[in-house]
């Protein structure tokens, strides 16, 4: 499920290092750094929430993650970005999703690193299931615009 460590956009089936991450974006050119982490939060829409699980159509969520990518670095004027998506079970409070971008400028990093959240969960197919404290449970889809 984890892709080469040269694909701008991964899968992870366990935890990963967000500081290795942030570093793969260095480069004297950077004048500014901007990342989104998404967590796991213990609600949603009312309802308590004891943990999710992710699940994909991974051949087709690593074409489409870089194509985000590619989207972003073609659109704003940027130098690079990363984005990393976990899979399986998560506990509340665990790290689901990483997005970094680097570039010269902040205003740059700061619209193509909400672009690239926005185009993930949009695109991507990447369902998660909420699994509630009532002990059903619930499946999310990639939202239409």
């Amino acid at each position: 499920m984890d892709t080469p460590s040269q694909s701008r956009f991964q899968l992870a089936a366990t935890p990963f290092d967000v500081a290795a991450l942030r570093a793969q974006l260095l480069d004297d050119r950077v004048g500014g750094f901007t990342s989104f982490e998404g967590w796991v939060r213990n609600h949603n829409d009312g309802r308590r929430v004891r943990g999710l699980h992710y699940q994909a159509y991974e051949d087709l969520a690593l074409r489409e993650g870089e194509r985000v990518l590619d989207e972003a670095l073609a659109r704003f004027d940027i130098i690079d970005a990363r984005c990393v998506h976990r899979m399986g079970e998560l506990a509340i409070g665990e790290l689901a999703v990483w997005v970094g971008v680097s570039a010269a400028h902040r205003d740059a990093a700061f619209a193509a690193c909400r672009f690239v959240i926005d185009e993930i969960k949009a695109r991507v197919p990447i369902w998660k299931q909420e699994r509630y404290l009532e002990g059903d449970s619930g499946w999310l889809h990639p939202r239409p615009r």
